[in-house]
Protein backbone atom coordinates (compact mmCIF):
# COMPACT_ATOMS: atom_id res chain seq x y z
CA UNK A 1 0.00 0.00 0.00
CA UNK A 2 1.12 3.73 -0.42
CA UNK A 3 1.98 6.51 2.62
CA UNK A 4 3.30 9.43 3.18
CA UNK A 5 5.84 9.15 4.84
CA UNK A 6 7.95 12.36 7.45
CA UNK A 7 11.16 11.08 7.58
CA UNK A 8 11.76 13.59 10.10
CA UNK A 9 11.40 17.24 11.57
CA UNK A 10 11.38 19.54 8.88
CA UNK A 11 9.59 21.23 5.82
CA UNK A 12 6.64 19.24 5.35
CA UNK A 13 7.71 19.67 1.40
CA UNK A 14 11.21 19.07 2.10
CA UNK A 15 10.31 15.68 4.71
CA UNK A 16 7.12 14.22 3.36
CA UNK A 17 7.49 11.12 0.61
CA UNK A 18 5.28 8.43 -0.85
CA UNK A 19 6.13 4.91 0.42
CA UNK A 20 5.40 1.18 -0.37
CA UNK A 21 4.06 -0.02 3.18
CA UNK A 22 2.61 -3.45 4.06
CA UNK A 23 -1.03 -3.29 5.13
CA UNK A 24 -1.54 -3.40 8.50
CA UNK A 25 -3.96 -6.12 10.47
CA UNK A 26 -6.63 -4.94 12.57
CA UNK A 27 -5.91 -6.34 16.58
CA UNK A 28 -8.70 -7.25 19.48
CA UNK A 29 -10.81 -4.37 19.20
CA UNK A 30 -9.65 -3.06 16.03
CA UNK A 31 -10.90 -2.67 12.49
CA UNK A 32 -8.98 -2.27 8.93
CA UNK A 33 -9.95 0.78 6.81
CA UNK A 34 -9.44 1.46 3.40
CA UNK A 35 -9.01 5.17 3.35
CA UNK A 36 -10.61 7.29 0.85
CA UNK A 37 -10.32 10.72 1.62
CA UNK A 38 -8.64 12.58 4.04
CA UNK A 39 -7.98 16.58 4.62
CA UNK A 40 -4.46 18.36 5.33
CA UNK A 41 -4.94 20.48 8.59
CA UNK A 42 -2.88 23.22 9.43
CA UNK A 43 -2.37 21.01 12.37
CA UNK A 44 -0.79 18.20 10.72
CA UNK A 45 1.76 20.49 8.43
CA UNK A 46 2.62 21.70 12.51
CA UNK A 47 2.82 18.17 13.80
CA UNK A 48 5.65 17.74 11.23
CA UNK A 49 7.40 21.02 11.79
CA UNK A 50 7.41 20.02 15.13
CA UNK A 51 5.56 22.93 16.28
CA UNK A 52 1.94 21.13 17.62
CA UNK A 53 1.24 19.71 21.04
CA UNK A 54 2.70 16.43 20.21
CA UNK A 55 6.02 14.97 18.27
CA UNK A 56 5.48 11.56 16.71
CA UNK A 57 8.37 9.05 16.58
CA UNK A 58 9.41 10.14 12.96
CA UNK A 59 9.84 8.05 10.59
CA UNK A 60 5.61 8.69 10.79
CA UNK A 61 2.64 8.54 8.83
CA UNK A 62 1.18 11.87 7.76
CA UNK A 63 -2.08 13.44 8.64
CA UNK A 64 -3.56 12.56 12.54
CA UNK A 65 -6.70 14.08 12.85
CA UNK A 66 -9.86 12.41 10.76
CA UNK A 67 -10.17 10.44 7.33
CA UNK A 68 -13.47 8.70 5.54
CA UNK A 69 -12.96 5.09 4.01
CA UNK A 70 -14.68 1.45 4.02
CA UNK A 71 -14.04 -1.14 6.94
CA UNK A 72 -12.32 -4.01 5.15
CA UNK A 73 -11.88 -6.38 8.14
CA UNK A 74 -12.59 -6.38 11.85
CA UNK A 75 -10.74 -8.09 14.55
CA UNK A 76 -11.38 -9.98 16.93
CA UNK A 77 -14.11 -8.85 19.86
CA UNK A 78 -16.12 -6.25 17.16
CA UNK A 79 -19.19 -6.26 17.71
CA UNK A 80 -22.21 -3.49 15.57
CA UNK A 81 -19.71 -2.91 12.97
CA UNK A 82 -19.68 -4.57 8.85
CA UNK A 83 -17.13 -5.40 6.59
CA UNK A 84 -18.04 -2.72 3.87
CA UNK A 85 -19.35 0.17 6.06
CA UNK A 86 -18.47 3.82 5.29
CA UNK A 87 -17.30 4.89 8.39
CA UNK A 88 -15.25 8.41 9.84
CA UNK A 89 -12.34 8.00 11.34
CA UNK A 90 -11.16 9.93 14.45
CA UNK A 91 -8.02 9.71 14.29
CA UNK A 92 -6.74 12.69 16.91
CA UNK A 93 -4.50 11.15 18.77
CA UNK A 94 -5.67 11.37 22.25
CA UNK A 95 -3.04 13.40 25.27
CA UNK A 96 -2.42 11.47 27.54
CA UNK A 97 -2.81 8.57 24.99
CA UNK A 98 -1.23 5.82 22.52
CA UNK A 99 0.97 7.19 19.36
CA UNK A 100 -0.87 8.78 16.84
CA UNK A 101 -2.38 6.87 13.58
CA UNK A 102 -1.25 8.45 10.31
CA UNK A 103 -4.29 9.07 7.79
CA UNK A 104 -1.99 9.66 4.67
CA UNK A 105 -2.37 6.20 3.64
CA UNK A 106 -4.11 3.27 1.87
CA UNK A 107 -5.21 1.74 4.83
CA UNK A 108 -5.15 2.28 8.48
CA UNK A 109 -6.39 0.64 11.74
CA UNK A 110 -8.00 2.06 14.19
CA UNK A 111 -10.04 1.37 17.73
CA UNK A 112 -14.09 0.72 17.15
CA UNK A 113 -14.47 3.05 19.19
CA UNK A 114 -12.82 5.88 17.07
CA UNK A 115 -15.33 5.01 14.05
CA UNK A 116 -18.37 6.90 13.31
CA UNK A 117 -21.13 5.79 10.78
CA UNK A 118 -21.63 8.53 7.91
CA UNK A 119 -25.10 9.30 6.80
CA UNK A 120 -25.17 8.40 3.15
CA UNK A 121 -26.13 11.62 1.81
CA UNK A 122 -22.64 13.06 2.95
CA UNK A 123 -20.26 13.06 0.25
CA UNK A 124 -16.39 11.77 1.10
CA UNK A 125 -15.38 14.85 0.67
CA UNK A 126 -17.53 16.48 3.33
CA UNK A 127 -17.74 13.29 5.54
CA UNK A 128 -13.52 12.96 5.71
CA UNK A 129 -14.01 17.01 7.82
CA UNK A 130 -17.04 15.56 9.96
CA UNK A 131 -15.26 15.03 13.26
CA UNK A 132 -12.56 17.75 14.08
CA UNK A 133 -13.99 21.13 13.06
CA UNK A 134 -17.30 20.40 13.78
CA UNK A 135 -16.77 18.60 17.46
CA UNK A 136 -14.46 21.68 18.25
CA UNK A 137 -17.47 24.00 17.60
CA UNK A 138 -19.40 21.97 19.66
CA UNK A 139 -17.01 21.68 22.68
CA UNK A 140 -16.64 25.27 22.61
CA UNK A 141 -20.14 26.65 22.41
CA UNK A 142 -21.70 23.89 24.55
CA UNK A 143 -19.43 22.88 26.79
CA UNK A 144 -16.40 24.91 27.34
CA UNK A 145 -18.72 27.72 27.33
CA UNK A 146 -22.39 26.51 27.69
CA UNK A 147 -23.27 29.81 25.79
CA UNK A 148 -27.22 30.13 26.52
CA UNK A 149 -29.72 31.47 24.69
CA UNK A 150 -30.01 35.31 24.47
CA UNK A 151 -26.40 34.99 25.61
CA UNK A 152 -23.57 37.05 23.36
CA UNK A 153 -20.48 34.78 22.42
CA UNK A 154 -17.24 36.78 21.34
CA UNK A 155 -15.30 34.93 18.98
CA UNK A 156 -11.83 35.54 16.35
CA UNK A 157 -11.66 34.57 13.09
CA UNK A 158 -14.84 33.94 12.51
CA UNK A 159 -13.96 33.28 8.52
CA UNK A 160 -12.10 30.11 9.82
CA UNK A 161 -13.57 26.64 9.07
CA UNK A 162 -14.33 26.43 13.28
CA UNK A 163 -15.73 30.27 13.45
CA UNK A 164 -17.94 29.55 10.64
CA UNK A 165 -19.37 26.40 12.21
CA UNK A 166 -19.53 28.39 15.36
CA UNK A 167 -21.58 30.91 13.86
CA UNK A 168 -24.16 28.30 11.97
CA UNK A 169 -24.47 26.06 15.87
CA UNK A 170 -25.38 29.56 17.87
CA UNK A 171 -27.81 30.59 15.27
CA UNK A 172 -29.39 26.91 16.35
CA UNK A 173 -29.27 27.68 19.97
CA UNK A 174 -30.00 31.32 19.77
CA UNK A 175 -26.94 32.42 20.89
CA UNK A 176 -25.74 35.60 20.21
CA UNK A 177 -22.51 36.34 18.35
CA UNK A 178 -20.02 39.21 18.08
CA UNK A 179 -17.58 38.07 15.16
CA UNK A 180 -13.98 39.75 14.65
CA UNK A 181 -12.64 39.14 11.35
CA UNK A 182 -9.07 41.25 10.33
CA UNK A 183 -10.54 42.16 6.46
CA UNK A 184 -13.15 44.61 5.66
CA UNK A 185 -14.14 42.50 3.02
CA UNK A 186 -15.14 39.46 5.05
CA UNK A 187 -17.48 41.91 7.10
CA UNK A 188 -20.93 41.18 4.24
CA UNK A 189 -19.99 37.57 4.13
CA UNK A 190 -19.80 36.99 7.85
CA UNK A 191 -23.04 38.86 7.81
CA UNK A 192 -24.85 36.96 5.47
CA UNK A 193 -23.62 33.35 7.61
CA UNK A 194 -25.71 34.68 10.19
CA UNK A 195 -23.04 36.56 12.30
CA UNK A 196 -25.22 39.32 14.59
CA UNK A 197 -22.17 41.81 14.78
CA UNK A 198 -18.86 42.03 13.14
CA UNK A 199 -15.98 44.12 14.27
CA UNK A 200 -13.42 44.54 11.63
CA UNK A 201 -9.81 44.73 12.90
CA UNK A 202 -8.72 46.31 10.05
CA UNK A 203 -10.34 49.88 11.12
CA UNK A 204 -11.95 49.45 14.17
CA UNK A 205 -11.47 49.12 17.99
CA UNK A 206 -12.04 45.60 19.24
CA UNK A 207 -12.74 46.92 22.61
CA UNK A 208 -15.24 49.87 21.71
CA UNK A 209 -16.75 48.17 19.66
CA UNK A 210 -17.68 45.67 21.92
CA UNK A 211 -19.26 48.32 24.18
CA UNK A 212 -21.19 49.94 21.21
CA UNK A 213 -22.48 46.53 20.87
CA UNK A 214 -23.44 44.94 23.80
CA UNK A 215 -23.64 47.86 26.25
CA UNK A 216 -22.97 47.74 29.99
CA UNK A 217 -23.57 44.62 30.65
CA UNK A 218 -20.56 43.73 28.05
CA UNK A 219 -19.32 40.05 26.79
CA UNK A 220 -19.17 37.16 29.48
CA UNK A 221 -17.74 34.61 27.29
CA UNK A 222 -15.51 34.77 24.54
CA UNK A 223 -13.43 32.17 22.13
CA UNK A 224 -10.28 33.10 20.28
CA UNK A 225 -7.73 31.11 17.99
CA UNK A 226 -5.80 33.87 16.86
CA UNK A 227 -4.00 34.92 20.22
CA UNK A 228 -1.75 37.81 19.90
CA UNK A 229 -2.59 40.97 19.92
CA UNK A 230 -5.68 40.39 18.50
CA UNK A 231 -6.25 37.53 21.90
CA UNK A 232 -5.43 40.26 24.28
CA UNK A 233 -7.51 42.37 22.87
CA UNK A 234 -10.72 40.21 23.25
CA UNK A 235 -9.70 39.83 26.77
CA UNK A 236 -9.64 43.85 27.45
CA UNK A 237 -13.19 43.57 25.74
CA UNK A 238 -14.52 41.13 28.45
CA UNK A 239 -16.73 42.02 31.06
CA UNK A 240 -15.48 41.53 34.51
CA UNK A 241 -15.97 37.94 35.20
CA UNK A 242 -15.57 36.72 31.96
CA UNK A 243 -13.79 33.56 30.76
CA UNK A 244 -12.04 33.46 27.18
CA UNK A 245 -11.13 29.79 25.15
CA UNK A 246 -8.13 30.07 23.49
CA UNK A 247 -8.31 27.05 21.05
CA UNK A 248 -5.34 28.46 18.35
CA UNK A 249 -2.85 30.73 17.71
CA UNK A 250 -2.84 31.76 13.99
CA UNK A 251 -0.93 35.11 14.62
CA UNK A 252 1.95 32.82 15.12
CA UNK A 253 1.31 30.56 11.84
CA UNK A 254 5.64 29.79 11.00
CA UNK A 255 6.86 32.24 13.58
CA UNK A 256 9.66 30.73 16.22
CA UNK A 257 10.28 32.70 18.23
CA UNK A 258 9.06 32.41 21.78
CA UNK A 259 8.22 36.18 22.30
CA UNK A 260 5.41 35.56 19.29
CA UNK A 261 4.12 32.98 20.88
CA UNK A 262 2.58 34.74 23.81
CA UNK A 263 -1.22 36.51 24.75
CA UNK A 264 0.13 40.07 26.34
CA UNK A 265 -2.91 39.81 29.22
CA UNK A 266 -3.08 42.86 31.56
CA UNK A 267 -2.76 41.84 35.23
CA UNK A 268 -5.43 44.07 36.45
CA UNK A 269 -8.10 42.26 34.32
CA UNK A 270 -7.49 38.88 35.97
CA UNK A 271 -6.70 40.30 39.09
CA UNK A 272 -9.28 43.02 39.48
CA UNK A 273 -11.80 42.10 37.19
CA UNK A 274 -11.57 38.21 37.84
CA UNK A 275 -11.27 37.04 33.85
CA UNK A 276 -10.15 34.21 33.34
CA UNK A 277 -8.16 32.76 30.28
CA UNK A 278 -7.58 28.95 29.52
CA UNK A 279 -7.04 26.88 26.60
CA UNK A 280 -8.84 24.17 25.30
CA UNK A 281 -6.97 21.47 22.92
CA UNK A 282 -8.97 18.81 21.02
CA UNK A 283 -6.43 16.00 21.20
CA UNK A 284 -6.45 16.58 25.53
CA UNK A 285 -10.31 16.39 25.51
CA UNK A 286 -10.24 12.99 24.22
CA UNK A 287 -7.49 11.90 26.58
CA UNK A 288 -9.45 12.92 29.64
CA UNK A 289 -12.87 12.16 28.53
CA UNK A 290 -14.49 8.61 28.11
CA UNK A 291 -15.03 6.87 25.13
CA UNK A 292 -18.63 6.93 25.69
CA UNK A 293 -19.03 10.58 26.41
CA UNK A 294 -16.77 11.12 22.99
CA UNK A 295 -18.81 9.01 21.19
CA UNK A 296 -21.78 10.96 22.30
CA UNK A 297 -20.74 14.16 21.28
CA UNK A 298 -19.46 12.73 17.73
CA UNK A 299 -23.02 10.99 17.41
CA UNK A 300 -24.72 14.76 18.31
CA UNK A 301 -22.18 16.62 15.36
CA UNK A 302 -23.32 13.95 13.05
CA UNK A 303 -26.88 14.62 13.30
CA UNK A 304 -26.73 18.52 13.77
CA UNK A 305 -24.68 18.33 9.78
CA UNK A 306 -27.20 15.42 8.74
CA UNK A 307 -30.17 17.88 9.24
CA UNK A 308 -27.93 20.54 7.79
CA UNK A 309 -27.97 22.63 11.07
CA UNK A 310 -23.87 22.54 10.32
CA UNK A 311 -22.72 22.85 6.89
CA UNK A 312 -19.35 21.20 6.28
CA UNK A 313 -17.56 22.55 3.12
CA UNK A 314 -16.80 20.03 0.05
CA UNK A 315 -12.94 20.79 0.36
CA UNK A 316 -10.70 21.09 -2.95
CA UNK A 317 -9.48 16.93 -3.75
CA UNK A 318 -6.08 16.09 -4.92
CA UNK A 319 -4.23 12.44 -5.53
CA UNK A 320 -2.48 11.31 -3.17
CA UNK A 321 0.45 11.35 -6.05
CA UNK A 322 -0.46 15.41 -5.82
CA UNK A 323 0.83 16.18 -2.33
CA UNK A 324 2.92 18.41 -2.88
CA UNK A 325 -0.03 20.34 -4.79
CA UNK A 326 -2.05 19.79 -1.76
CA UNK A 327 0.63 21.07 1.16
CA UNK A 328 1.34 24.28 -1.25
CA UNK A 329 -2.94 24.97 -1.44
CA UNK A 330 -3.39 24.39 2.24
CA UNK A 331 -0.48 27.06 3.06
CA UNK A 332 -2.10 29.57 0.48
CA UNK A 333 -3.06 32.77 1.68
CA UNK A 334 -7.34 32.86 1.55
CA UNK A 335 -7.42 29.20 -0.10
CA UNK A 336 -11.20 28.90 1.12
CA UNK A 337 -11.26 25.49 1.24
CA UNK A 338 -9.28 22.47 2.98
CA UNK A 339 -7.26 20.56 0.70
CA UNK A 340 -7.99 16.73 0.65
CA UNK A 341 -5.82 13.89 0.01
CA UNK A 342 -7.92 11.36 -2.16
CA UNK A 343 -6.96 8.01 -2.33
CA UNK A 344 -8.06 5.79 -5.43
CA UNK A 345 -10.82 3.00 -4.93
CA UNK A 346 -8.62 1.05 -7.48
CA UNK A 347 -6.44 -0.82 -5.87
CA UNK A 348 -5.25 -4.41 -5.01
CA UNK A 349 -5.09 -4.56 -1.53
CA UNK A 350 -1.22 -5.76 -1.82
CA UNK A 351 2.45 -4.50 -0.35
CA UNK A 352 2.91 -2.21 -3.53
Amino acid sequence: MRALVAGGVGEPIDVLRLESRPVPAAAAGQALIRVTAAPVHASDLHVVRGRYGFTPEFPAVGGHMECVGRIEALGPDVGGWQVGQRVVVVAVPAVPGPPAVGTWQDYLVADAHRLVPVPDRLDDGRACQLAVNPLTALLLVTRELRAQPGEWLMQTAAGSTVGRLVIQLAGHLGVRTIDVVRRRAAVEEITALGGDAVICTEDEDVVRRVTEIAGPAGVRKAVDCVAGQVGAQVSRALAPGGELVVYGALSTHRQTDPAALTIPLLARSVIYETKAVRGFWLNRWFGTTSPTDALRALSEVRHLVADDVLSIPPGRPFPLERFAEALAFAEAPAHGAKPLLVLDDDRDGGDA
